[in-house]
């Protein structure tokens, strides 16, 4: 899916430029005007906008008969793209009066792209533009550029061993880093598998909706688009105290440059070919009034077709499964599943070229799959993985063909859903192609306060002995998973997410105690509730001196506007984390990251670890390292609360 029309995701306006019209699309100035090395387009447009609403451009330009509004109307065009780290260099005003004679170009031009070329090239020319930190580090630990930021920190931690006795020895170790971090913010495409489902809907309705300021009416009045509920856009992070020793929060995206959900490129694929406008209104999840302002603009946009292996998803979804490349003559063909990589791939080249994309993501938010067998000599290495695709073993998901295809594609790929896509092969395989995976399943509701309440009786030292957990839910979701072997795929998501909570407490969970919770999950599909899921769980604990407490938590979740916003977060961070390298003392180079991008944990019910290491499923904890690793990227230390101009005299 390609945005080249004036209705699709990206694009502006026609306005009107002196004796014609001049098709200034957004997404096609980007495309026909790649700026890189040290330079941010959108910088350059606010530079453009400042320029053209200069007073010497109204005179001469009204001098050639060009008007004060039409001046204007340019000037508006650009306005809305403006970057705050737009700044001017010294001789501006002279290059400024270069530009005015070359304006009388854009009048006399027939083709926009022409017209474009030449004004662009000039402000280009005369602009330096550059990152210009919000949040100013005063250290010796960080060194700025044009480009990048390095950063050196010094890692602590300690090494534990327990002895016979039951005593510990700790021994204390410290490790130096060097970070370095991109500054350049690249052009993305997002590309999500399901684009046509609940979450896709919701998810372009969102860009689209905060690109253009939306206003709309629901029952309780007016309301105005926003993130709410996505951490890179709506949350904040600690810096310090002020000197009166108030704490001072800073916005999470304001620490480094990241890339604007409003300046996504969208596309992707689903098994339904509905255009978009159409899947939001069988969605059911956003106003009506909403839904009317978008409409005209995501019925433009159509999924590509995806592929459907019957034997994964819940017998219920062949009806919708009108938009696969792998039905051949009405009929679902399973076999061929090497052409579907390679489809898949094109797919992938195809969306980043048109676009003109620096990177793109791949994200899945398609339906719950059963779970695929590990199988010895199938999946289990990258060369078997490969050779099974290729022989058509039928354990190989359609999720998996997605992610085998990015991973070659060098793109970054985001499992949204429970079921095992990174089986052994495909980790394998994202080592070796230096490619960044994510997952499983999005942690928006139910388990995300579960997350934080095991913590908290835990930390409390109470011993929760069973929880139980009850959800039905009305959409599409619900629907798939009302079949058995999708369900045990969410089942085992949601059940382990108390796992290291469990472990983190001998005390409590032993083996004469017993190391396990009795933990029950129910979902059932009540096609009424639609999109609204219900959550009902209990926690029954064990108290001092033979007590119990119980907690009884009743939940609504709006499902797709809960997990929209981790999309986004999730979207933002793994582009983040592609632009960050690091080494050690004895390093010649910078490395990536691992492949495994654990850091995204915090949205996640059952995070994808490194293999051998333990994931971290507490809430607080995952947090406390997105906040911490950008904060040493800057040069603060890792935040504590001792608060010692409290505590101490």
């Amino acid at each position: 899916m390609c945005n080249t029309n004036p209705n699709a995701l990206g694009t502006t306006p026609v306005l009107p430029i002196r004796g014609g019209s001049v098709l200034l699309f957004t997404n096609q100035l980007l495309h026909t005007f790649p700026i890189r090395s040290q330079t941010y387009p959108k910088s350059v447009f606010c530079g453009c906008a400042a320029i053209v609403h200069a007073h010497a451009v109204g005179r001469v330009l009204g001098g050639r008969g060009c008007s004060t509004a039409k001046i204007s109307s340019l000037g508006n065009l650009f306005s809305p793209m403006a970057n705050h780290g737009a700044r001017f260099s010294a001789n501006t005003p002279r290059c400024a009066g270069q530009l005015l004679g070359q304006l009388q170009l854009i009048s006399g031009a027939s083709h926009y792209k022409y017209a474009c070329l030449r004004l662009f090239g000039i402000i280009q020319s005369i602009m330096t533009v550059q990152f210009v930190p919000q949040v100013k580090v005063q250290t010796d630990k960080t060194k700025f550029s044009e480009s990048e930021l390095v950063t050196n920190y010094v890692y602590k931690n300690a090494v534990v061993d327990k002895e016979a006795s039951g005593s510990f020895a700790v021994k204390p170790f410290e490790e130096p880093y060097q970070f370095k971090v991109d500054l350049k913010v690249p052009k993305v495409g997002v590309m999500l598998v399901g684009l046509g489902g609940n979450n896709g809907t919701t998810f372009v309705a969102s860009v689209l909706a905060n690109k253009n300021k939306l206003q709309f009416h629901t029952k309780e009045g007016l309301k105005t688009a926003n993130y709410y509920g996505s951490v890179t856009q709506s949350s904040t992070i600690k810096l310090g105290i002020d000197s009166k020793g108030q704490d001072v929060y800073a916005p999470f995206n304001s620490l480094l440059p990241m890339v604007n959900p409003n300046d996504f490129v969208v596309g992707g694929w689903d098994i339904n070919g509905d255009n978009l406008a159409a899947a939001m209104q069988k969605a059911q999840v956003l106003e009506y009034d909403l839904q009317e302002k978008l409409k005209d603009q995501m019925k433009e946009i159509v999924p590509l077709k995806s592929i459907y292996y019957p034997d994964f998803i819940a017998a219920n979804q062949d009806e919708r499964a009108n938009n696969c490349f792998n039905r051949i003559n009405g009929e679902i063909q399973t076999t061929g599943k090497w052409s579907h990589v390679e489809t898949i791939r094109k797919d992938i080249r195809n969306f980043k070229a048109a676009n003109k994309l620096d990177k793109v993501i791949v994200l899945w938010t398609a339906n719950t799959e059963r779970y695929a067998d590990v199988v010895s000599g199938v999946n289990d290495t990258a060369e078997n993985l490969l050779e099974s695709i290729k022989k058509d073993h039928e354990e190989i998901a359609p999720s998996t063909v997605f992610a085998v295809a990015s991973i070659l594609e060098h793109v970054p790929y985001v499992n949204g859903s429970p079921q095992n896509t990174f089986v052994p092969g495909v980790i394998e395989l994202a080592e070796q192609n230096r490619t960044y995976i994510g997952g499983d399943d999005f942690k928006s509701g139910q388990t995300k306060l579960k997350s934080v309440l095991a913590q908290f009786l835990v930390d409390a030292g109470i011993r929760p002995v069973s929880i139980a957990s009850y959800n039905h839910l009305g959409n599409n979701d619900g629907y798939n998973l009302s079949s058995p072997r999708q369900f045990r795929s969410k089942e085992i998501s949601k059940a382990s997410v108390v796992d290291d909570v469990i472990a983190s407490n001998e005390i409590l969970y032993n083996d004469k105690l017993g190391k396990k919770i009795d933990h029950c999950i129910v979902i059932k599909y009540l096609n009424a509730v639609g999109d609204s899921k219900v959550a009902m769980d209990e926690y029954y604990s064990e108290l001092m001196l033979g007590g119990h407490n119980r907690i009884s938590i009743h939940n609504v979740c709006e499902d797709s506007l809960l997990a929209t916003p981790l999309i986004i977060d999730l979207l933002v961070m793994t582009e983040f984390l592609s632009r960050v390298t690091y080494k050690k003392d004895s390093d010649d180079k910078y490395a990536d990251m691992y492949s495994v991008l654990s850091f995204l944990s915090y949205w996640l019910k059952a995070p994808l670890t490194r293999p051998g290491y333990q994931a971290i499923n507490g809430l607080n904890k995952q947090r406390q390292g997105l906040d911490n690793f950008l904060r040493i990227l800057i040069g603060l230390e890792p935040l504590d609360e001792l608060r010692f101009e409290e505590r101490l005299v």
